[in-house]
């Protein structure tokens, strides 16, 4: 209740990005205190659990609920937030150069719809400025995807040169990496996921993180594609061939929505992407068609208004191995990670399975 009913309060009646600019310095600060990581982990830590660890890629994770990407966009808070229940996260997106991101206000709130709405525009540090944070943060105890993009200004024809440069100036940092061709708010970015362009730039993926592989040794690092929830059955279709072709890792489904259907809020009319719960079918309904289009060979991350365990459940057994929320942080603090995990241990006991990996698909088998 600490934060729903004294924090919250207070960040609600403040500019949205100057209260997420106050959560991430506060737990930056907070994480490199003496003692503030144990701190962090006995308020907010999630009890081990059996049930809840899987390992994935070579990569273990103590569970399947992760953050999603955009809310430490520069690496600044790893270790406060590895304290505070996730089982994994992702930092970025980040661009070879740094960016200012698109002109202010950028972001908003619907609480009428519990959503947000935002065109940041990839605003970030730039590799370099990355990579300085972190260099020093000691060893990481959830496994850190780092999540890629273009700059602005790159054209599209050469956006392979830009991905290129953010694996190779940060391949020794995350454990695995994710391709961002999904934003909303980036022109012509989207582009990226239909037709040659997106087997082009996969190809170049693949290749750099082979190089680096061949660099750094050890196991190759895994890498992910992040995609839209604003695709039709055959964009779905092709876009599972061509990724299943490429030799990727898996794919995060899915990113903001442009669609508004539904909204209630003031704000409904806002430019940028709409996250949270008017996402939540949407995108288990994606994670579905790309487990069927994919017949289950290719492991699937559910992103996209999950608040419940149940939520988080319905996306594994859609076919999703792991979880990641964003919204549902803001609306509901870090005790919404206790929930889940909890949730998902009774839910899968109710269900007959002694492991959250049993339940990935189940809807695709009757189960």
């Amino acid at each position: 209740m600490l934060y729903k009913n004294i924090a919250k309060p207070v960040l609600f009646k403040m500019d949205p990005e100057k209260a997420h600019h106050l959560i991430i310095d506060g737990l930056h600060t907070f994480g490199n205190l003496p003692g503030g990581r144990a701190v962090l982990n006995t308020v907010w830590g999630v009890r081990a659990a059996a049930e809840l660890r899987t390992e994935l890629w070579g990569i273990e994770f103590p569970n399947p609920v992760g953050l999603a990407a955009g809310l430490d966009k520069n690496g600044k808070a790893v270790p406060g937030f590895s304290n505070i229940g996730f089982g994994f996260m992702e930092v970025g997106t980040v661009t070879p150069k740094p960016q200012e991101g698109n002109p202010l206000p950028r972001l908003f709130r619907l609480p009428e719809d519990t959503a947000l709405i935002n065109r940041m525009g990839f605003n970030n540090v730039g590799i370099e400025g990355m990579k300085r944070n972190l260099r020093n943060q000691g060893k990481r105890t959830i496994p850190l995807a780092i999540n890629i993009g273009k700059n602005k200004a790159t054209p599209n024809e050469q956006a392979e040169d830009d991905y290129r440069a953010c694996i190779e100036a940060l391949y020794g940092y995350g454990d695995f990496f994710v391709v961002n061709i999904s934003s909303p708010n980036t022109p012509d970015l989207r582009s990226l996921q239909h037709g040659d362009e997106l087997s082009s730039l996969l190809a170049a993926v693949k290749d750099e993180i082979g190089r680096q592989h061949a660099r750094f040794g050890g196991r190759e690092k895994p890498v992910l594609v992040k995609i839209a929830p604003d695709l039709s059955p055959q964009e779905v279709e092709y876009m599972a061939a061509t990724i299943l072709k490429s030799g990727v890792s898996g794919i995060i489904a899915s990113n903001t929505t442009i669609g508004r259907d539904g909204l209630q809020s003031p704000h409904r009319g806002e430019t940028g992407g709409l996250s949270g719960r008017p996402l939540t079918e949407r995108s288990t309904a994606l994670i579905s068609e790309l487990y069927r289009a994919t017949e289950g060979k290719l492991p699937i991350i559910g992103s996209g208004g999950i608040f419940t365990a149940e939520d988080a459940y319905a996306k594994i057994r859609a076919g999703a191995s792991l979880v990641e929320i964003y919204t549902a942080l803001i609306y509901e603090g870090p005790a919404v990670l206790s929930r889940i995990n909890q949730g998902l241990i009774r839910l899968l006991k109710r269900d007959g399975f002694s492991n959250v990996s049993e339940a990935i698909g189940a809807a695709h088998r009757g189960k």
